[in-house]
């Protein structure tokens, strides 16, 4: 907490003798009480293991459901607390924490594990309106952030943990009172957790993140994220069911595959295509008896839109100066 300096005074302990005034020390204004590591500079960032792996629920509203993923190499557990599982939008605040963190290791500042920032450029840079209703979300977001379990085999600078960690170890909001009483968020500040700090802080595997993710839905948001993290300049191409564990699509294998094709249909995912490809001539069982053919999903970055080439002049003069174009 910012204090107000002392008053100069002299070896002897005695106030400094009178002569040229000393300046007033000012109050310290209670936006000031804080030192703030808002507002963003800079994109926003996530840690590639996190756009990789299903961590969060595909939910909107509170998941109660234990979430696991597990390969021969990578296992996930995710346990919710009394608020339930963090969700895709809760991941919002740990992006804006991790790019805080990015962009401070960038300008070669120090960093903490310790972030004190303002919901209004949480906000800003998330999309949210800034009405009463998303500072009742944002403390709910918090909690289950706070109070979700997390335990994975995946190291974090060079590193592994044993048991469950929680994304923020800590995570308050810290208020003050106008004359009327009132309430009035002055500062969010939040412990990040060991594991995901030593990922950023050693590892560097950052990676910037579409403007129009925001704008996504649950499952748009996860194709994204996967998509951003293994797919750079080739495209790839995974089966059905690998890709909905990896996407953490918790419906059945015929609904995620109706919402692929609408979402392919719709050509909404930033920088990349997605297609899905049925394998013909081969046939998989499926409900009630019925075959239908194996399907792959191929993800392909899309190529950068070259700059349009402007017009060339036109070369017809009348007299010694060009022609003026009508209005």
């Amino acid at each position: 907490m910012t204090k107000t300096p002392p008053s100069p005074r002299a070896k002897s302990g005695k106030p400094e003798p009178k002569g040229k005034p000393q300046p007033k020390a000012k109050p310290v204004p209670q936006g000031e009480l804080f030192l703030l590591d808002s507002p963003l500079q800079g994109e926003i960032r996530g840690e590639r293991s996190l756009m990789a792996f299903p961590f969060f629920a595909l939910a909107k509203n509170a998941w109660m459901k234990p979430l696991a993923y597990n390969t021969e190499s990578v296992s996930i557990e995710v346990r919710p607390s009394a608020s339930g599982v963090a969700t895709i939008y809760d991941k919002e605040i740990v992006l804006y924490i991790a790019s805080l963190m990015a962009a401070k290791i960038e300008a070669g500042e120090e960093v903490a594990q310790d972030f004190v920032f303002t919901a209004h450029d949480l906000f800003s840079v998330t999309g949210s309106n800034h009405s009463a209703r998303s500072y009742g979300r944002l403390s709910e977001a918090l909690e289950r952030l706070q109070g979700t379990q997390i335990k994975t085999n995946i190291e974090a600078g060079g590193e592994g943990e044993e048991g469950f960690f929680s994304w923020l170890s800590e995570a308050k909001l810290h208020y003050s009172k106008t004359r009327s009483g009132e309430r009035r968020l002055k500062a969010v500040k939040v412990r990040l957790c060991d594991w995901l700090f030593r990922a950023i802080l050693r590892d560097r595997q950052v990676l910037n993140y579409a403007h129009a993710y925001f704008q996504l839905g649950p499952i748009e948001r996860r194709i994204y994220e996967v998509a951003r993290s293994t797919c750079e300049t080739e495209r790839v191409e995974v089966d059905l069911a690998t890709f909905r564990l990896q996407i953490g699509y918790q419906n059945p294998l015929a609904n995620f595959r109706n919402a692929l094709k609408q979402i392919a249909g719709t050509n909404a995912i930033p920088d990349y295509q997605l297609e899905l490809v049925e394998t013909v001539g081969v046939t998989e069982p499926a409900r009630r008896g019925r075959k239908s053919n194996p399907v792959r999903v191929v993800i392909t970055p899309r190529l950068p839109e070259l700059p349009m080439d402007p017009k060339p002049e036109s070369s017809t003069e009348s007299g010694p100066m060009a022609a003026e174009p009508a209005e």
